[in-house]
Formats: structure tokens, sequence, C-alpha cells
């Protein structure tokens, strides 16, 4: 990590923390961030879903919601990126203050509600996007919708031309009553319109599901089914969770979604399960937690073809990406594998 970005990072922990992360999307693009370009080797590049990677490391929804950034975050060493949530309208999500710090945990507790600019704005962004990224989007519903389900198709078949990928997001805590729709019969109707929206772009993408990290073993072969039956590419494991074991920051009882190193755990024995429920069979992609090139390499083994990271980004800095990469595959060679492929599942039965 450099003497500027050291810097840059404590001024930004002083602040309130959503106006710090407004700050590090205008610093993005002003061109104040690292930016080795993508980092790429024959052991990194990986197929997922049909989408050619340069390396696994992703960016998470979330951090650039709204797909303004999306220039110099694809030369921040991202393999793949993904903007949004996005919804049809325009929200301004749930009311202020909405995001915590728990520093003691290495984690942060977010309850914005979909917040974002809606479909309009955002598709004008992505029609200038970089053609040499892989660039997906986090399909939302709007909280005062009469049609959640319908919101999801909708917001594909308004921004999905400019799209690599696109991910159902259904396991937000923050919006109230979405995760009722991962039960087997809401999950298979809205699927179908969003796959037959999918189906009408003038290049079908392949679809993900995000899921929670707080199902059952029933729930989650109870999606895995509906998921391979809708025509999902692959699942994202996980969202953030509701729990709040052994947590120890002041603001551990603030309502919303945990994520960060206690989540970690949690999600990756759910990559683990619906690796195992799948028999490898369904490409997973492994989010929550993730801060290092250890526990990248650990999601890897335990099912997952790619990663995707956010929150350790507010705690470590752009500079993180690389490392992790670079460490990534510094890993690989070590235990002797050739490609990432070779990696996924080797290790699933230490996190049943």
């Amino acid at each position: 990590m450099s003497m500027l970005e050291r810097t840059g990072l404590a001024a930004l922990r002083r602040i309130d923390p959503e106006r710090a992360h407004r700050l590090a999307i205008l610093a993005l693009r002003a061109g104040l961030a690292p930016r080795p370009g993508p980092v790429a080797s024959p052991r990194l590049r990986t197929r997922v879903a049909g989408l050619d990677l340069p390396n696994p490391v992703g960016l998470a929804a979330g951090f650039d919601k709204n797909a303004e950034a999306l220039g110099p975050l694809s030369r921040a060493g991202f393999g793949f990126l993904e903007a949004g949530a996005v919804t049809p309208q325009p929200q301004p999500g749930n009311p202020r203050p909405r995001l915590f710090r728990l520093p003691a945990d290495d984690a942060v507790i977010n309850r914005f509600g979909f917040n974002n600019d809606g479909m309009e704005a955002v598709a004008r962004r992505l029609a200038g996007r970089p053609a040499d990224a892989v660039i997906g989007l986090n399909l939302g519903a709007n909280k005062d919708s009469p049609d959640r389900a319908e919101d999801f198709a909708r917001v594909l078949a308004h921004c999905g031309r400019h799209l690599d990928f696109a991910t159902v997001n259904v396991s937000s805590p923050n919006t109230e009553k979405l995760r009722e729709l991962q039960g087997a019969e809401a999950l298979s109707a809205l699927l179908a319109g969003v796959m037959e929206a999918r189906d009408w772009l003038p290049r079908p993408i392949p679809v993900f599901l995000k899921i929670a990290p707080d199902l059952s073993e029933a729930e989650l072969t109870e999606i895995a089914d509906v998921a391979q039956a809708g025509g999902v590419a692959g699942i994202i494991a996980t969202n953030t969770t509701l729990s709040r074991e052994g947590l120890t920051s002041p603001a551990r009882d603030e309502a919303g979604g945990l994520s960060g190193r206690p989540l970690f755990d949690r999600s990756t024995r759910v990559l683990a399960r619906l690796s195992k429920i799948t028999d490898g069979k369904m490409p997973l992609i492994g989010v929550g937690g993730i801060a290092s090139a250890e526990d990248a390499y650990a999601k890897i083994r335990a099912g997952a073809r790619a990663v995707q990271l956010y929150t350790a980004l507010s705690l470590h800095g752009l500079s993180l990406v690389p490392r992790i990469t670079e460490g990534l595959d510094a890993r690989l060679a070590e235990d002797g594998f050739a490609t990432v492929a070779d990696a996924v599942g080797t290790a699933r039965e230490d996190w049943l």
C-alpha cells in the first residue's frame, strides 16, 4: 500500500462512512487510485458460465451501485465487476444513518435498502462502459413496487444489452419481505420472467442468483433445484447475514446486513454445501469476508469458480486487489494447480 493510499484511507475513516464511500467513488473518477490493469496469468485465467475472466477476483455489487466508476475500476486489477443493485425507478433507500463500521470485528453493517439512481440513469452510464472488461449488474426491486418479481425482468430488459452478466438479488435483508422471494414457488415465477427478458436481448447473457447465508440445508437444496430448473447460470454465495454471533463492536446491534470478516466462515460453509448439493456442476461464486489471497484460495477450494469482495476494500484500499490476485497465483503454484479450475472444490469436505 502506498503512502498516499494509506493517508487517504486514514482520512476517510474519520468521517461518516456513507460520505466516505461517496468520496471514494469521486476519487476513483478523478483518477486517484491504483491502476495496475487486469492482473492475469495462464494459471489465473478462468471461465465461469461462459465468461472468460483474466482472473477470478471480482468486485461485488454495492460498491459502485450506479455504475459511475466502471472505467477506473476495470483498471484496478479485478477480473470482473458487478454494479448495482439497480431498480426500475430511482429510490432514496432507507433513512440515514444506515452504514455502520465495526472496527473491532473487521466488519460493516448496512441497511441501505437499494438506494440507487434507477435503471434509466444507470443504462446511460453502462452504454459507455469499458469494452474490454467483464461487467455485470445486480438486479433489484423497488420497495413500493406492486410486482417486485416483474421489476427484476424490467431492469434486465432495459440494461441487458450493455452487460456481460446479470444477478438476481433476492437476498438483501434491507428491503422488507424481499427474502421471501427465495421460496420455491415465488423464485420459480420470478426466474421465469427474468429468463424471458434475457432471451429477448440481442445477446443472451448468463444470469446468476445471489442467495442469503442464513438458509437451512433444506432451503439450500430447494433453491439449487429451482435455480437449475430455471436456467440460472450459477449461484453467488452469499449476501450479508442477519447473524450477530461473536461481535464485540458497539454498533453490533444495529439492524441490517453484516459483511466482512465475521461472514467468512458462514458464507464459505454455505458455498461448500451448495457445491455438494449440485455435485460441483453449477458454477458458484464465493463472496463474504474475503480480505486476503488465503481467503480467496479457501473459497475456491471450497467450491467457488470465482470470488468477489467489497467490505475489505474500505479497510485495505484498492491495492488489496492485485495483492490478492498475485498471492492467489502463488498459492495455486505452490500446491501444484495449473489452473484455478483445477483447485475448485478440492477442500470442500473441510467446510461440511
